[in-house]
């Protein structure tokens, strides 16, 4: 690609409010763990319940420490978690390295990468303890993203979605 071609497609981009999404690295199980990402300084997501069709639970590890936590929406603590990483933050870590790939979960978790290549691989190198951490803002995010799919596909302008700088700043 020369100069004026990446040049042109910043500046398409910019005039858009939608951007091209990375695609995942494996196809991931959508119905078992609907929201994944690294993000505030943790791997976190919601995780559908085993048992009950109606109940999610959002799962947190953190980076650096791995203080892991699992709870309902509504801060219930998850019944799994008995001095270990319960189920669900099992199936988020599985789903977690088929999103984003097992080296770069581990780097951002700070675990050694040498050998990791499933979520169970990561799970086995964390040694932090449970922590609690409130729920709310990684199922209202979760929240936010499926109203976004309830959008109709546009490549005009979503007014919320404009107080972004326009400015090339976040590059």
């Amino acid at each position: 690609m020369d100069g004026t071609t990446g040049r042109a497609d910043r500046a398409a981009w910019q005039q858009r409010s939608a951007l091209r999404v990375v695609p995942a690295i494996q196809p991931r199980k959508l119905a078992k763990v609907p929201f994944v990402e690294l993000a505030d300084g943790r791997l976190q997501g919601v995780v559908s319940s085993g048992s009950d069709i109606e109940r999610v639970y959002v799962s947190s590890i953190s980076a650096g420490e791995h203080a892991y936590h699992c709870s309902t929406n509504n801060n219930r603590p998850c019944g799994g978690l008995r001095g270990s990483p319960c189920n669900h933050l099992h199936a988020l870590a599985d789903e977690a390295v088929l999103q984003y790939g097992a080296d770069r979960v581990a780097r951002y978790l700070r675990v050694d990468a040498d050998g990791v290549t499933t979520g169970a691989d990561l799970i086995g190198r964390l040694h932090g303890r449970h922590e609690a951490t409130p729920a709310a803002v990684v199922f209202s995010r979760f929240l936010r993203h499926l109203a976004y799919l309830e959008l109709p596909e546009t490549t005009e302008p979503i007014p919320e979605l404009h107080w972004f700088p326009a400015t090339g700043a976040f590059r």
